[in-house]
């Protein structure tokens, strides 16, 4: 099976050398696993980096952009697909719409606003996509921490950790795509609430 794989990451040429480094390690993967990237469209960042590797080892590269952006002349014509979003929301949408697998690479606010949407969406079973943290020298630690928190003061089930995967360096989340059972997940109401009143659950 090929996969679509969104990667969400930076748009800053400003970053330590290591993000860019996972960047291209990250897209040579992708093409030799013979899966295709969803990105962001941009040709500047770690976005470029990723989409520069990935379409250096074979793969499919799917940009999006909202028409703010690409208006600014960021987008990287090398693109095999562009879809062109009036915007933001419009743009995650068609990132989820082309993808059937998620990575996050270390990014700013609006990394941290599209894996939000991608996360509730699964554990509300809009889908079951992988969704895999790429955790480069410790980027996300505090985020997860909070996550534990959230979990802690049951704002979410225990089981919402099952919801993500936390790898530590590139090849970890490839493989933890290869490995990922793709069936489809169906929900029931106590696998989504923490608690049901009696009276909530008398109506159904």
């Amino acid at each position: 099976m090929q996969h679509n794989v969104c990667v969400f990451s930076s748009s800053s040429s400003t970053l330590a050398p290591i993000y860019y480094e996972h960047a291209r390690v990250l897209g040579e993967l992708l093409g030799k696993n013979n899966m295709n990237l969803v990105y962001g469209g941009s040709k500047v960042g770690t976005m470029y980096e990723i989409a520069k590797s990935a379409k250096e080892n074979g793969s499919k590269i799917i940009g999006v952009m909202p028409e703010k952006l690409y208006n600014f002349g960021v987008s990287w014509d090398k693109c095999d697909e562009f879809y062109l979003t009036k915007d933001m929301r419009s743009r995650k949408a068609k990132l989820d719409e082309c993808s059937d697998c998620v990575i996050a690479m270390a990014g700013g606010f609006g990394t941290l606003e599209e894996l939000s949407e991608m996360f509730v969406q699964k554990q509300l079973g809009y889908n079951n996509k992988p969704i895999i943290f790429l955790n480069t020298n410790g980027f996300y630690d505090n985020l997860l921490k909070f996550y534990d928190e959230i979990i802690k003061k049951s704002f979410a089930k225990e089981s919402a950790r099952d919801l993500y995967f936390v790898a530590n360096n590139p090849q970890e989340a490839i493989n933890y795509i290869l490995n990922y059972d793709f069936k489809e997940v169906k929900l029931t109401m106590e696998d989504i609430y923490t608690k049901i009143p009696e009276s909530v659950k008398a109506k159904n």
